[in-house]
């Protein structure tokens, strides 16, 4: 099959194109999870846990059962009946209205045994705290990683900074809470679910529930964002489709905003010491660490330490901590974040150690060609060379700095496949099983199309989100794009190639002559021997065509890398820190639409700036109990904050599609912290940078 068009050949793709589901979208036309409502709808609801750990001994929903409009209870939904953490599913519901159903819910008389807890990484720590799970430690085993010759680097190097850092605990907050429709026809389910991957969703139901996965569709036409939260099948899943057969009726099944913030998933906290050498030339040789997290009572809270830096002896020791908390989920760059916010600024150390500025340190210890040209664009695009040589510089309680960090990620893509139907009067369909989950893949799906068929995008109906359709993954680790595009090329050009067959045969010319573009097909050595895309498309009769596409190798690659400056503004009187201006370089090989790739970095480094300076999830250490679940509490980034932010997409269109999701957040919050750091002279080693840190930091 034939590689991507070069640039200059392109219609749609590299250009940009608004979405073809905008106006649907502002509309309110768009139809999410939220918005599904079936004849005979009843309304799901869960019942929490008040208790961070406790043991249920007896439930009586006799109350609930006898309600009217009640018709369903389930009591039986926990697996082990032993909660861990407040908010953690005790029983359900389905009434005929949401009101009746959270009547029920105060109606079940649940008999505790409350134990002892540790709802925080400190807490959990300690020698005596009592454990999350009876049967093993808090502290985890270490994973244990490294190369080279860790003693040996220490020796080598002249200069060496030792340091301490911490991030918190984020949650995703979505805006569309986690959810489903189940409806059951006779023994199949249809579940709609707001979710990153209707296939892996549906094998997470099927197991559950012990079907057969071809007895199971899902459905998730759009939603209402995930951030890796919704990559998989939670208990809701399946209790919703118990509660519907239990009813004999569709349920929704929504959790409240408290208990998505609590259930859904977050993205763990990390607690660093880290150390760095280098020689006195400015070479790094050795970095070690020794860090901690919590991902609650889940795992894999460790960090991507080291990151963006390939140094040749390293040594990392982490230790994942249980929490009675909710479980963590895949959160946008995982591991990286809170890797970045440590690292950047442990390289700034060194950097100011040396006396060397921080880029040119970075240009001489960065071994990724890409991002050695992006640093350079990126400084001279940002204006670093008017960057104050020495920290707080600036006369007067308000103070400005500029700081920098590297974004990194490792995005691939396979396996997706798909399906092309072209009409005999002229209308084209592409199936796949992939999801949007707000990055406008349906209007790259059928951009991809339209470029291959030299048709208008308009022309071409994109149908994604449904189990019905061929494979496609989760869309999530920057995956998605490198995963369809390919596959959606595929189809295209096999259909393409039977069309041609079809215009070859009519028009009495060699296929090797002829051409499709502008909505026709045409021999490339006589213009006048042309038929238009309807009268090519009436060449197949009465039969519609249809072609299997699937991802191939060549079209996606893997990696990128990226970079960001910020300059930020440090009120030293109260300590508030206000951002002025991010620049992000990022590239991400060939662009499939440069209007949504930019929103991709600029939405990217949004959520990077509130990780930086607002979000922080509290949990009450003397009752366990989750104090900010709502937006009223838990500080986002808002409108009236936003700096101003500028995007570069560096352009390596002969890499092929590559995903962008990920590594514009990764390194946000470190360069904000470099850039603090350079206005008033201080060091804050944890985030949110909030104005009692900032000042804590200022009176040492």
């Amino acid at each position: 099959m034939a590689n991507w068009k070069p640039l200059e050949q392109m219609t749609y793709l590299g250009k940009r194109y608004p979405r073809l589901d905008g106006l649907a979208k502002v509309t309110g036309a768009a139809k999410y999870t939220y918005d599904v409502n079936l004849p005979g709808l009843l309304y799901g609801a869960l019942l929490s846990s008040p208790h961070p750990a406790a043991v249920i001994k007896n439930i009586d929903a006799s109350a609930a059962q006898a309600l009217p409009g009640v018709k369903a209870v389930l009591t039986d939904i926990h697996p082990t009946g032993t909660v861990r953490y407040v908010g953690e599913e005790v029983a359900a519901v389905a009434a005929v209205s949401p009101e009746i159903a959270r009547d029920a819910l105060e109606l079940i008389k649940v008999d505790y045994e409350v134990l002892k807890f540790a709802a925080d990484i400190d807490t959990a720590m300690q020698s005596e705290a009592p454990r999350v799970f009876f049967e093993q430690p808090n502290i985890r085993d270490p994973r244990k990683g490294g190369k080279g010759d860790i003693e040996a680097g220490f020796k080598q190097a002249a200069v060496v900074v030792e340091s301490d850092y911490r991030t918190q605990v984020q949650t995703h907050n979505s805006l569309e809470v986690h959810g489903c429709v189940a409806k059951w026809e006779g023994e199949n389910l249809i579940v709609w679910d707001s979710t990153q991957g209707v296939h892996p969703i549906r094998e997470g139901i099927a197991k559950f529930l012990n079907l057969p996965q071809s007895n199971v569709r899902v459905i998730c036409e759009y939603m209402g964002g995930g951030f890796g939260s919704k990559l998989q099948s939670s208990r809701y899943n399946g209790i919703a489709a118990r509660l519907a057969k239990a009813a004999n009726a569709p349920v929704k099944l929504m959790l409240t905003r408290p208990q998505d913030s609590m259930t859904a998933g977050n993205r763990p906290n990390l607690i660093a010491h880290v150390k760095l050498g280098a020689t006195r030339d400015g070479k790094v040789v050795a970095f070690q660490s020794k860090t901690y997290g919590t991902a609650g009572i889940g795992s894999n809270a460790g960090s991507a330490l080291p990151i963006a830096y390939d140094i040749p002896n390293t040594q990392t020791e982490h230790y994942d901590v249980y929490t009675n908390a909710g479980p963590a989920r895949a959160f946008r760059a995982p591991g990286c974040p809170q890797a970045s916010f440590v690292m950047e600024q442990v390289m700034d150390e060194m950097a100011e150690k040396l006396n060397m500025n921080p880029l040119d340190f970075r240009l001489l210890n960065d071994t990724n060609e890409t991002r050695k040209k992006e640093w350079k664009l990126g400084a001279e695009k940002f204006g670093w060379a008017k960057r104050a040589p020495k920290p707080n510089a600036d006369p007067g309680p308000f103070k400005r700095g500029m700081g920098l960090g590297a974004a990194i990620w490792w995005p691939g893509g396979r396996g997706t496949k798909s399906q092309l139907t072209i009409l005999p009067d002229g209308g084209i369909e592409i199936r796949c099983g992939t999801q949007d989950l707000g990055t406008a893949t349906r209007t790259i799906v059928a951009a991809v199309v339209a470029e291959e068929l030299g048709v208008p995008i308009e022309s071409v109906k994109a149908l994604i989100g449904d189990t019905n359709y061929p494979y496609s993954g989760g869309s999530g680790g920057s995956t998605t794009a490198p995963s369809v595009a390919p596959a959606i090329k595929n189809a295209t050009e096999k259909g393409k190639d039977k069309l041609l067959d079809l215009a070859a045969a009519h028009l009495g010319i060699a296929k090797t002559d002829l051409m499709i573009a502008n909505g026709k097909v045409s021999a490339q050595s006589n213009a006048a021997k042309s038929l238009n895309w309807k009268q090519l498309c009436a060449l197949l009769g009465t039969a519609p065509l249809e072609v299997q596409g699937e991802w191939v190798e060549g079209l996606s690659s893997a990696g990128v890398a990226g970079c960001q400056f910020a300059e930020v503004e440090v009120d030293t009187e109260t300590g508030l820190v206000k951002v002025l201006r991010v620049l992000a370089v990022q590239d991400c090989g060939l662009v499939l639409n440069r209007l949504t790739a930019e929103s991709q970095v600029n939405g990217a480094v949004i959520q990077g700036i509130s990780y930086a300076l607002l979000e922080d999830r509290l949990i009450d250490p003397v009752t366990g109990i989750p104090l900010n679940t709502t937006f009223e509490n838990y500080k986002v980034l808002g409108a009236l904050e936003m700096p101003k932010i500028d995007v570069i997409i560096y352009d390596e269109p002969a890499r092929g599609v590559i995903g962008i999701g990920e590594p514009p957040t990764v390194p946000t919050a470190a360069t904000i912290a470099n850039a603090v750091y350079h206005a008033i002279g201080k060091r804050v080693r944890e985030i949110p940078m909030t104005p009692d840190r900032v000042l804590a930091a200022l009176s040492t």
